[in-house]
């Protein structure tokens, strides 16, 4: 019976698959909110936002670091769950933060808004998911016995 590549999603642990999605996204995001605000007002409040959520050329920045970060770090089990901690750690600090910079702009160099609050909170309780899912454990057979009478 052959292994299946390392490369094979299938053969991923959901923590893996999620640091994969959530560092997809998050470079998507990055790159759209370029043409969202170009370089301009780099770290300020813009009143510019991507779906909702405020955006500067910054935030941007950040955005694509979290995200190359995820898509370099997918590939392993144990580098997933160090991106996880990242995740959780990072935007745990980034909700904190933009629950006295949002509206305030004379330190909201991340021109952050309510909507940024809530998916920062988000994405810091998917890196604790990505951290701490549980692996699967199996119990290998002893001496090959079944457990059934001859």
């Amino acid at each position: 019976m052959a292994s299946r590549p390392d490369s094979d999603p299938t053969s991923k642990h959901p923590s893996q698959l999620l640091a994969l999605a959530i560092g997809a996204v998050y470079t998507l995001v990055g790159l759209l909110g370029f043409l969202v605000t170009g370089f301009d007002n780099f770290a300020a409040e813009t009143n510019k936002t991507l779906l909702g959520f405020e955006i500067n050329p910054l935030h941007n920045i950040v955005h694509l670091a979290i995200g190359l970060a995820g898509l370099a770090l997918w590939r392993r089990l144990d580098t997933a769950r160090t991106y996880g901690w990242l995740l959780a750690a990072g935007y745990g600090l980034a909700f904190l933060y933009g629950l006295f910079a949002a509206g305030n702009s004379d330190i909201n160099f991340l021109s952050l808004n309510g909507a940024d609050n809530g998916l920062h909170l988000v994405s810091a309780v998917a890196g604790v998911a990505i951290a701490l899912w549980p692996a699967d454990r199996t119990v290998p057979r002893q001496g090959g016995v079944t457990g059934r009478g001859a």
